[in-house]
């Protein structure tokens, strides 16, 4: 398996989904997909961060080279690479499936304190030996399908399998446009005691409880919007982080509002924000609060 970064570092958060190749509408290609921009994000809040992905390894490599230092990417050689094309924004956004890298095997022995289950394409395992670790879950990937000339991509329910990783994860975090689709799924997650945000863009969040409890939380306004890819990924990250870390969900809740917020602000994955610069986001909100 090729490697980014030396493999014998204890990995603190690790995502496993493909590396995709975005192929934006100026011709243009970046790294995408929610294993990649959630692990950036822990990165950049100080944990040790690692993908699990699958590709052609040298196209990954060359994609990733300006985050090397940042994060490990262990890779599951394939002879292509995810590629998808990509318009659009928020909610507005079309996806065309042009490559797909083919299923992520299982690792025996995946140590980490969080392991994020971050599919963009139905290719992660349904069972995992996550040990003691906190197991996060952004399902889009496991919701979606492709199929016909176009190969565009559209949403569909969750299957069996999929309603059954969701009970064994500790929190969710899905959009209000997969709600209908995921609705078994978290409701098996629910029911074996986990946290589940429903984030709905600028509207406000909701906050689901194991104890059939709800919670309205507002995303704060945001003076500059430039590009919103990844914002999402990186809200899960910085959620799950802050959960981990002990802090109460609406806490947390807070906390993810605000990296979404810094990585909206400027463009691509480099406006993903620290720690410094998601406590002061935080900052200016309450301070324009009271």
């Amino acid at each position: 398996m090729a490697r980014i970064l030396k493999a014998d570092l204890h990995a603190t958060y690790t995502t496993v989904g493909h590396v995709t190749v975005d192929v934006m509408q100026d011709g243009s290609r970046q790294p995408g997909g929610a294993a990649f921009y959630s692990a950036l994000q822990a990165a950049r809040l100080g944990l040790r961060a690692r993908i699990l992905t699958r590709g052609e390894p040298e196209e990954l490599q060359t994609l990733l080279a300006p985050f090397r230092e940042e994060i490990e990417c262990q890779i599951q050689p394939a002879p292509q690479t995810t590629t998808l094309l990509t318009a659009g924004e928020g909610l507005q956004r079309t996806q065309q499936m042009l490559a797909w890298a083919g299923s992520i095997e299982q690792e025996p022995h995946l140590n980490s304190a969080i392991l994020h289950l971050a599919p963009v394409a139905q290719e992660i395992p349904m069972q995992w030996s996550a040990g003691d670790a906190f197991v996060g879950l952004t399902p889009q990937g496991l919701l979606r399908r492709w199929s016909g000339a176009a190969r565009q991509i559209e949403l569909t329910s969750a299957s069996h399998a999929a309603v059954e990783l969701a009970a064994r994860c500790n929190a969710l975090v899905i959009s209000s446009y997969e709600r209908a689709s995921s609705a078994e799924l978290t409701e098996s997650a629910l029911a074996h005691g986990a946290t589940v945000l429903v984030t709905d863009g600028a509207q406000p969040n909701t906050l689901l409880l194991s104890g059939g409890s709800s919670q309205l939380l507002p995303v704060p306004a945001l003076a500059v919007h430039r590009q919103d890819i990844g914002a999402g990924d990186v809200f899960a990250a910085a959620f799950f982080v802050a959960l981990w870390e002990g802090e109460q969900p609406a806490e947390a809740v807070n906390f993810a509002n605000a990296a979404a917020a810094v990585r909206m602000s400027g463009d691509g994955a480099h406006a993903i924000g620290d720690r410094a610069a998601l406590r002061a986001r935080m900052h200016a909100v309450e301070s324009t609060a009271s």
